[in-house]
């Protein structure tokens, strides 16, 4: 897969919901091929479209480091998507979407199972804060 360029999407969620073994992200970032995450939501295989619970699943039973998973989530993602180049990191040139926490240490971000640690999205210049 990694010679290859593909992006292996992974589903902590859905094997979280089937009761199914979880994807070896370990393995997989360790051979060199691009992992990224997504939640799956939908009403057969996974009831949950919830990251916080996501970067829990993909850090404790996927083996990936907290780093791993944010970039996962983000450039990675944008990389499955051939979206890379505009979307997925903080660069010069790119869209400047982002979420703003409130800590700042995002090594709190697997702790926060069911909580939302996030106090303001910036999405296209416009802010959204947290109700």
């Amino acid at each position: 897969m990694a010679d290859a360029g593909v992006v292996a999407t992974l589903l902590p969620l859905t094997a979280f919901a089937l009761k199914e073994p979880y994807a070896r992200g370990r393995e997989m970032i360790d051979s060199g091929c691009a992992v990224a995450l997504a939640t799956d939501l939908n009403p057969g295989s996974c009831f949950s479209g919830s990251i916080p619970l996501t970067i829990a699943l993909a850090c404790i039973y996927m083996k990936m480091s907290i780093e791993e998973t944010i970039t996962a989530l983000t450039l990675n993602g944008a990389a499955a998507l051939q979206r890379a180049d505009r979307i997925g990191s903080i660069e010069v040139g790119k869209q400047g979407d982002f979420i703003v926490l409130n800590s700042n240490n995002y090594h709190i971000l697997p702790y926060y199972i069911g909580m939302n640690c996030v106090i303001m999205t910036i999405k296209g210049g416009m802010l959204y804060p947290v109700a």
